[in-house]
């Protein structure tokens, strides 16, 4: 991987020109969204993510932390310890830039050695499992970093509504989706492609399943406005 998505990070951190980024997936058109967005305050935040933040306690593990945003807020507002992950290089230079304390290049299915009282993934966190069967070698893993009585917390959307009604009102999927929300995508960066990647978007009740059968409660928290929700997992 090139790390386009980091590199943006870092350049909209230092103040070098930073452009754009240009999204595509497997379902939908180029768009653009705009770097400054990973960098919102917590009163910018969608109430998804603000909940998240409210409900997260003890000792705290940001995974795909990108810009740091998230840690930032748990750190400064709420005084709580938190150690923030993510496998791209340029994002964790700018956690440490922008004051994230402790933040490391670090893959969450490597991860050894802690445990937490509460772990998040958020905005779409769930995306790095990239496909539904890996589902449950990542639940797994987070489950294993669980201090007792403690929760993860993950926001996702069920895309469903992306996809078009044919006669019956049914859902017209491709044949090559395994599952409709595994998509395939695309990145651009100041004319830079990065390598194509895999990203999952989970609806609520087949994240419920997958959690029941790794041995963790699924809790529905919150709804968003556009198909998206929270949800709480505990042992």
């Amino acid at each position: 991987m090139k790390d386009l998505f980091g590199k943006a990070m870092y350049d909209f951190q230092t103040n070098n020109s930073p452009e754009d980024i240009i999204t595509e997936t497997s379902i939908s058109e180029e768009d653009e969204m705009s770097v400054d967005y990973l960098f919102r305050s917590y009163n910018e935040m969608p109430k998804i993510e603000q909940k998240a933040l409210q409900l997260a306690n003890g000792k705290v593990l940001d995974v795909g932390c990108g810009a740091g945003s998230h840690s930032l807020s748990l750190q400064n507002d709420r005084n709580l310890e938190v150690t923030s992950i993510d496998i791209s290089t340029h994002a964790i230079e700018t956690c440490r830039l922008r004051g994230v304390k402790n933040a490391k290049v670090q893959n969450i299915l490597d991860f050894e050695g802690e445990k937490f009282d509460s772990i998040l993934l958020l905005m779409n966190g769930v995306g790095i499992f990239g496909k539904l069967e890996n589902c449950n070698k990542y639940l797994s893993k987070l489950k294993s970093l669980l201090n007792p009585g403690g929760q993860i917390l993950l926001d996702s959307s069920d895309i469903i509504y992306m996809f078009d009604e044919d006669e019956d009102g049914g859902k017209w999927i491709p044949s090559h989706n395994d599952y409709y929300g595994e998509l395939v995508f695309n990145i651009s960066y100041k004319g830079e492609k990065e390598e194509p990647f895999n990203w999952l978007y989970l609806d609520y009740n087949t994240l419920q399943n997958a959690a029941i059968s790794n041995g963790l409660k699924c809790e529905l928290v919150t709804e968003g406005e556009h198909f998206d929700y929270l949800a709480r997992l505990s042992i």
